[in-house]
């Protein structure tokens, strides 16, 4: 049974590492600029996609109940994941405010020197979308991404629980 919250998480494990790499992707080679919010999103697979490799890695070789916890954490930080992209297509939408940095209009210039560079700044706005995909924006899609993989880790811990503590 162990083998099957095994299996599930290698496989939430490859989804995250491929989200996260397509994201890369588009940045890098097809040259779309992601905003502020879109960075944000991807602090949850920067920290999740190690912390399961190291779950993987150590999976037959720690007491199954660290494992168990190991899971509850990345599926915690995916969750915080699914929250950020949902958050993000909520602004895309025009359902709620997004932060100032990427959607408001600032605070003002104390001076006007601030101005001496204006060229050089280039702002990405949080609240439109630079592409959709069957209706759904880079932050729709991984908000539906980030609850699959949250889903199948929350999943295989619980597998992976009540298989241990039959055992």
């Amino acid at each position: 049974m162990t083998h099957n919250a095994k299996a599930i998480t290698i496989g939430a494990t490859a989804l995250a590492a491929a989200t996260i790499l397509s994201a890369l992707g588009f940045q890098h080679i097809g040259g779309y600029i992601p905003c502020d919010l879109c960075y944000e999103q991807r602090n949850p697979y920067y920290v999740g996609v190690p912390l399961l490799l190291i779950g993987l890695f150590v999976w037959n070789r720690i007491n199954a109940n660290y494992v168990t916890i190991l899971l509850a954490g990345a599926a915690l930080i995916f969750a915080y994941g699914t929250w950020m992209a949902g958050y993000h297509s909520g602004v895309e939408w025009g359902w709620w405010p997004g932060p100032d940095t990427c959607t408001g209009v600032g605070t003002g210039i104390a001076d006007f020197s601030q101005l001496e560079n204006i060229n050089d700044t280039v702002v990405i706005p949080c609240d439109r979308a630079q592409v959709r995909f069957f209706g759904l924006s880079f932050a729709g899609m991984n908000a539906i991404v980030s609850l699959v993989i949250t889903s199948a880790i929350l999943y295989a811990g619980h597998i992976n629980f009540h298989a241990n503590k039959s055992a």
